[in-house]
């Protein structure tokens, strides 16, 4: 008998092919059979009228720490993923020397808004080398599998300590030590290397993080590292957009760059490319290099997420007018009785008169444009980003103020009631266009990072909901190739991605007609109490990682069967 057989299901292999009628037998932590399968399994799973897909790969988080105190690593784990690639944008928690951990940790509060004491006190450290950071990570019972990039914010400040902020450039000592850094994070199981070069991330009082300066000759020797193994992948925040001029100087001199170290060392470079609205047309300038690079051999690939990247506003976590005094004060108490100050005149008549009021309504001050906040009210969450769905257009229908209206809204919720507000990606046409190119790689969802201000880390079930069945924009088997094996190929995951005989059995039994994504909600489950957004969804009957049912008809079971993956 097999462990499992999955009956009667239209199997997409992630491979890009159309779905076919099989069945699938699964013995220990491997696919045996894709086809008809005559011998009976141990337990057998009905897919009559599911779609039976590879796991999803989600290429691009912020993990690294969550996984230490939430092992199933929640939201990923209810969205069908079954692997998750963690140390992107430069920040990881090695190589640390000891009596440095605070730093790596208020880093990644700086850069990914995830608190520096909540980290501090879950993680747990006792490690140096990224190497060792993994055997950590791999020693935990798992949820889901588990791989990372060694980060240069880390690596640079470890070999270079305070001169790592600064534009000098390192000297042939410091390559040197980064270089054998990054040798030895690769050997003991490293996907790739991480980097940012965004002005946006700082660490605490301001500065770029370290790599940020960093010249092509620095990038080009620890490519080299990985070019030396025949493995691993780099991944980049770029420069691009930011303080250019009408010639586009920084964009033209990260794409050069990439370019050009990909080519050198023959290792695939992913970079995040999201179209924003302050500046229009880049994002379509960008899939023209990239076709350009590509075709001159480099191997370079954007990555863009599925949707807006947004803000989530709402009475449990921040609102939109946070940055006016007697908002912020409002906001500081518990939520219940917020919730319950709102139904005091006073409390109300004090916080419009401050919303309303034209002179905060400018500069620094000024509350979020009340046509790009979007309703999400308790129930589903259909990110409708129509403009009769704003704030605004509900404000003209009440025949009140946005502010106004925003706290009815809140209150006719019980305070469940979000406010979607997408700073990036905001034209789904755009969108669209991105995620239909072959060149494009699907991610940027920043599953752990932003805890109380966004989730975005059911991208997956977003994706099949709206741009498969919804729009018809992708058919299934293209749609579930971008989000398996294109992620596991890009990142040396052999054997993921895939349902084929001999791969492992991470494996979805999903239902598409009936896939439903909950309203985020705000909990207050991480070390000491830190708040942060979590959101459900409906339509997975089963989630495999490893063999081991780990979703039961959109349930946790308990299993904890994931695994540290390395490159090959």
């Amino acid at each position: 008998m097999h462990d499992i057989v999955i009956r009667h299901g239209e199997v997409v292999d992630g491979t890009g092919s159309a779905p076919r009628r099989a069945d699938v037998a699964i013995d220990g932590d491997r696919i045996t059979g894709v086809g008809v399968i005559g011998d009976r399994g141990r337990r057998e799973l009905d897919a009559s009228g599911r779609f039976v897909t590879p796991g999803f790969v989600d290429v691009h988080t912020h993990l690294d720490a969550q996984l230490f105190w939430d092992p199933m690593v929640t939201s990923s784990c209810y969205h069908g993923v079954t692997t998750v690639v963690m140390g992107n944008c430069g920040v990881t928690f090695a190589p640390v020397r000891p009596g440095q951990e605070r730093y790596l940790a208020e880093m990644m509060e700086s850069v990914e808004d995830i608190p520096a004491e909540t980290i501090m006190a879950g993680l747990g450290w006792g490690w140096e080398t990224y190497g060792e950071y993994l055997k950590a990570v791999g020693q935990r019972e798992l949820g889901v599998n588990v791989g990372g990039l060694i980060g240069h914010c880390a690596l640079r400040y470890y070999v270079m300590g305070e001169r790592s902020l600064g534009e000098s450039p390192p000297t042939d000592d410091d390559l040197a030590g980064m270089a054998a850094v990054v040798a030895e994070a690769m050997d003991n199981g490293a996907l790739g290397f991480s980097t940012s070069r965004t002005f946006m991330h700082t660490v605490p009082g301001g500065r770029p993080v370290p790599g940020t300066h960093a010249q092509p000759a620095e990038l080009a020797a620890i490519a080299g590292v990985l070019a030396a193994r025949g493995r691993g992948t780099l991944q980049v925040v770029p420069r691009i957009g930011e303080r250019d001029g009408a010639d586009r100087q920084n964009s033209v001199a990260e794409m050069t760059w990439m370019e050009q170290v990909s080519r050198a060392s023959g290792r695939p470079l992913a970079f995040s490319i999201m179209q924003s609205d302050r500046r229009p047309g880049l994002w379509s300038w960008v899939m023209e290099q990239v076709a350009a690079a590509r075709g001159r051999g480099a191997d370079v690939r954007p990555m863009t997420a599925v949707r807006g990247s947004a803000i989530v506003y709402g009475l449990a976590g921040r609102t939109p007018y946070d940055t006016l005094p007697a908002w912020a004060e409002f906001m500081a108490g518990p939520f219940a009785a917020r919730l319950e100050a709102l139904a005091d005149e006073p409390v109300r008549r004090r916080l419009l008169a401050e919303a309303e009021r034209p002179a905060e309504m400018s500069g620094p001050l000024a509350p979020k444009d009340p046509a790009k906040l979007y309703l999400m009210p308790p129930g589903s969450a259909d990110y409708d980003v129509r403009p009769e769905n704003s704030l605004a257009a509900e404000a003209a229908r009440r025949g009140t103020s946005p502010a106004a209206a925003f706290l009815d809204y809140t209150v006719e919720t019980r305070g469940l009631g979000l406010l979607y507000y997408p700073v990036l990606n905001q034209d789904l046409d755009a969108v669209a266009q991105m995620i239909t190119n072959p060149d494009v790689v699907v991610g940027v969802a920043d599953a752990g990072a932003h805890v109380a201000l966004t989730m975005d880390a059911g991208n997956s079930t977003y994706l099949l909901r709206h741009w498969v069945r919804d729009e018809g924009l992708l058919d299934i088997g293209r749609a579930v190739r971008k989000l398996t094996l294109e992620g596991a190929d890009l990142f040396g995951l052999a054997g993921r991605g895939v349902l084929t005989p001999g791969a492992f059995a991470d494996v979805n039994v999903l239902d598409l007609e009936g896939l439903y994504l909950h309203t985020p909600e705000m909990v207050a489950d991480f070390p000491l109490g830190a708040k942060r957004f979590v959101q459900r969804a409906r339509g997975y009957d089963y989630t495999i990682v490893n063999g081991s049912v780990i979703v039961d008809h959109d349930e946790l079971t308990g299993q904890r069967p994931g695994r540290l993956v390395t490159p090959g």
